[in-house]
């Protein structure tokens, strides 16, 4: 495969420039920059044209629920992965959080398993940290990590047993594992749906307050430096936990923190009424906050952009804030992060994807062959076209899920191809980019 005269976008080597790349047996084999000129031993390739177009690393999401096993008339592997390819994203690290927990290998395995023979992209799982997510007993942490656990994650509540998360942060490090971190302190929630603020005291609902979030990053940031394990911290909300992030890298800590778009684009105040497709934890703050999110984006503080894509059936969440936590988030995230960030002069496009496919891929550990278009890497590829203007309609998504607050918005950019393994797993219909010379 060739894909000429794309604007090649890839951080790992600085490259920012008008270019042409192939691609044979899975692999990138050479990027050469300057116009494209086809040579006869080129004569049979599948030839992609990406003028005008980005040509980047595919995306990696760190933070997804694909709710397979267990409750899969939500999402499963097949559609979510589908989802991803839509929005550009060729790895996906799935939360271990589902029915029965990811807690044992067997468990472990089946989604591997189930991965390997129905998903278009590439996913990674997490196992718990306890068994059960009861915050009882930690599981077999050297046999998932054998097994190929990407990460230890305790994803949709915390190990509130401050003394067990220690003991499991020290066995992750002794197998030189990854801990990624959803920071709530369960015993200060007392029952909150969403921000504790003015929106909150209109509508009724007991509110979140900042410090539910802020208490656990900081628990989790000391334990995990005392430790010497490496931690991430999950779905960042608060300007207390951008702060938290600039002392720890001062003081030279191995930690990392993502943040999700909605988080950066919404506030609480944007909350129509007693909307559910506004639930999300931890719920949309305030611009305060968003403001915080966004210049620790600018200034590397904050680490990565994941989606915390929970797809829930129309039903559930029909019962306006007492419907389940979380939002879809896979098909929209480039185009989100492109429309508020870049499209505005905040950020570049390459620090777009430093955000979005490089520094995901450091984080677990990936980033000798992917998150980069060096010479050698695997082919997860995303072409995203920044002059494309559309309109979100969740009747369009590849997943089950249909929970956004998005729906009716307009986004500047597009994903119009994704290509994982060197194959293309999707294309944008509407976007014209095959063709002969």
């Amino acid at each position: 495969m060739i894909i000429k005269n794309g604007i090649i976008v890839d951080p790992s080597t600085g490259l920012e420039e008008v270019g042409t790349l192939y691609i044979r047996d899975n692999r990138v084999v050479r990027v050469v920059p300057g116009a494209y000129f086809p040579g006869e031993e080129e004569e049979d390739e599948n030839v992609l044209d990406a003028s005008g177009r980005y040509v980047m690393p595919g995306l990696i999401d760190l933070h997804v629920h694909f709710r397979d096993p267990g409750q899969t008339y939500k999402e499963d592997i097949s559609t979510g992965a589908a989802a991803a390819a839509a929005g550009g994203v060729t790895t996906v690290c799935a939360m271990p959080n589902t029915n029965p927990t990811v807690d044992s290998v067997e468990t472990l395995r089946y989604v591997q398993d189930k991965a390997k023979n129905s998903a278009s992209i590439r996913v990674e799982q997490l196992s718990a940290i306890t068994i059960g997510e009861n915050n009882e007993m930690l599981v077999d942490i050297p046999a998932m990590k054998q097994a190929g656990a990407v990460a230890f994650s305790e994803d949709g509540k915390s190990v509130m047993n401050t003394l067990l998360f220690r003991e499991g942060l020290r066995q992750i490090a002794a197998v030189d594992g990854v801990v990624m971190s959803h920071c709530e302190d369960k015993d200060l929630v007392c029952g909150g749906v969403m921000n504790a603020g003015a929106k909150q005291e209109e509508l009724g609902y007991p509110g979140i307050t900042n410090a539910v979030e802020d208490v656990i990053a900081a628990r989790d940031i000391f334990l995990a430096a005392e430790q010497g394990v490496q931690l991430h911290l999950c779905h960042c909300s608060t300007r207390g936990t951008v702060e938290l992030m600039r002392m720890a890298k001062r003081m030279g800590y191995r930690v990392t923190a993502e943040v999700c778009p909605h988080h950066f684009t919404l506030t609480d105040a944007d909350i129509p009424g007693d909307e559910g497709n506004y639930k999300m934890n931890p719920p949309l703050r305030s611009e305060e906050d968003v403001q915080a999110l966004i210049e620790g984006l600018r200034d590397g503080t904050m680490d990565v952009i994941s989606t915390d894509h929970a797809p829930h059936s129309e039903e559930e969440k029909s019962n306006g804030f007492k419907s389940p936590f979380g939002i879809v988030g896979l098909e929209t995230s480039a185009a989100l992060t492109f429309t508020a960030l870049v499209a505005p002069g905040l950020i570049t496009v390459s620090r777009m994807v430093e955000l979005m496919s490089l520094n995901p891929a450091r984080v677990i550990r990936k980033d000798d062959e992917r998150g980069t278009l060096r010479a050698g890497a695997l082919a997860d590829i995303t072409i995203f076209d920044p002059n494309v203007v559309w309109t979100v309609d969740p009747d369009d998504f590849q997943s089950k899920g249909k929970n956004t607050p998005y729906a009716g918005k307009t986004l500047v950019g597009k994903v119009v191809v994704t290509i994982c393994d060197g194959k293309i797993v999707y294309q944008d219909q509407q976007q014209t980019i095959t063709g002969e010379d």
